[in-house]
């Protein structure tokens, strides 16, 4: 039984006291809400092999809070009956600016098995590879076992990814390293999935009520969650492990990913920016919109879920929306509409070049690509910064071009790091966001929307 409370209480709690077998990178809210919850089930059976040693990239705030509260926290769902869960997972805490070396040694530890990573769907840097080569360096010299490294990042073929980014720095290092880790790491591919807004004050202080004790770690998520990865790991038997828990293991994970990318994320950026037009600051208050809520449904269907292959498809669309319209959840549109720049060409470029390519103009995004227009030219004017690794481009083109709604549009869907050559040379394409700014520009928002939305196939007379 989970002792009534965590102060002071050890690891002891789930059994034989053994150190971490995983390391994750990224110690934010989703991974408390996620994979922690999946680590702490499997410890909860008495399978010990799953305690983390979770790390901050930067910021050292939630790892100070964790080591306080001896590695504890709460999570509850905001749905009936809003029951509080403690967590006791993490067994130990660092942050990688501030003790690197810390890090190191964890992926070099005898007992790890796992990397997890949290980090960012903005892709993978050289940074990031080395610090994982450096552990895993250790462990070749070490003679120690290789490591499955699961990443759990909005990134399409992501363990593709990072062991491609990992193999090329270990080969200038070593490429005795290289062929070690090519031939003893694993790199599944993943999807993970569950709302989880960043946490406040107000869910600190309601957890604290809730439990009679502080709560300063408190994470409140979705009920729903889902984790699928690619049956491909160190010790094989980690799948039915795993699957024992709730994670789904497949040998392909990319008709998952990709309708969690184009229609989860997708859908999500499209409530960003015409929520934050329509002054809306939650997906909640955007989804109660029925004009709003209609078209994205309307906009899922016919463009969000092109190519689409995952199972059920049809049910997977109505369950977002009903988890959009989740009252509880007051996930931020300004939060979901930062680092647009690089969101943007996860979620909606490829299904854009895709529709592109069969000759038809993809009207319902052309909406939603002129609404992050009209967000950034917003944020400017209002003095509000624009939080993206690309904001001195995108700045440079508002002042520009901002007097001119034609010239910015144009500016700005001229940056070829985000929507990539094909898109940039598009005309049709371009012409159709720049009359969609127009729209947005004359009638507002609502309007514009409407009007794409009765002029669509479906709604065509």
């Amino acid at each position: 039984m989970m002792p009534p409370s965590p102060r002071g209480v050890s690891r002891l709690a789930y059994g034989p006291a053994q150190s971490p077998g995983v390391v994750h990178l990224g110690l934010g809210a989703f991974h408390r809400a996620h994979q922690a919850i999946v680590f702490d089930d499997l410890l909860r059976s008495g399978d010990t092999r799953w305690g983390i040693a979770a790390f901050g990239m930067q910021s050292d705030r939630v790892s100070a809070v964790l080591a306080d509260a001896d590695g504890w926290f709460p999570v509850s769902t905001n749905a009936p009956p809003h029951a509080w869960r403690w967590v006791g997972s993490i067994w130990e805490t660092g942050v990688v600016s501030a003790n690197r070396a810390q890090a190191v040694e964890a992926i070099a530890a005898p007992d790890t098995r796992w990397l997890t990573l949290t980090v960012t769907e903005k892709g993978y840097t050289p940074w990031l590879a080395d610090l994982i080569v450096d552990g895993l360096s250790h462990r070749f010299t070490r003679g120690l076992d290789g490591l499955t490294i699961a990443s759990c990042d909005n990134l399409r073929g992501n363990g593709r990814h990072l062991k491609a980014c990992c193999e090329e720095v270990a080969e200038a290092l070593s490429p005795k390293l290289a062929h070690w880790i090519h031939l003893n790491c694993r790199f599944p591919n993943s999807m993970v999935d569950r709302i989880v807004p960043a946490p406040t004050p107000e869910v600190v202080a309601m957890a604290t009520q809730a439990l009679g004790e502080p709560a300063a770690g408190a994470v409140v998520a979705e009920p729903f969650w889902e984790w699928v990865i690619e049956h491909d790991f160190c010790d094989p038997t980690d799948a039915e492990v795993l699957a024992r828990v709730g994670v789904t293991v497949v040998d392909d994970v990319s008709p998952y990913e990709f309708a969690k990318l184009q229609l989860l994320n997708g859908a999500h950026s499209t409530i960003a920016f015409v929520g934050v037009l329509a002054g809306l600051e939650t997906v909640f208050q955007a989804m109660s919109q029925p004009w709003l809520s209609r078209w994205l449904r309307l906009m899922m269907e016919e463009e969000l879920q092109w190519g689409i292959t995952r199972p059920n498809t049809p049910d997977y669309i109505a369950q977002l929306l009903e988890r959009f319209a989740n009252p509880a959840l007051a996930h931020k549109t300004a939060q979901i509409a930062s680092d647009s720049s690089q969101k943007i060409k996860q979620r909606w470029v490829p299904v854009i070049s895709a529709i592109l390519a069969t000759g038809r103009i993809p009207k319902h995004m052309a909406i939603t690509s002129a609404a992050w227009v009209h967000c950034l030219k917003k944020w400017r004017a209002d003095n509000q910064p624009i939080n993206d690794p690309l904001a001195i481009d995108l700045v440079a083109s508002i002042e520009a071009d901002g007097h001119d709604g034609t010239r910015l549009v144009r500016s700005l869907l001229g940056i070829e790091r985000i929507w990539t050559s094909a898109l940039t040379t598009h005309d049709e394409w371009i012409d159709a966001v720049v009359s969609a700014y127009h729209a947005i520009a004359q009638h507002g928002i609502q309007t514009a929307v409407e009007s794409v939305a009765q002029s669509a196939p479906n709604h065509a007379s």
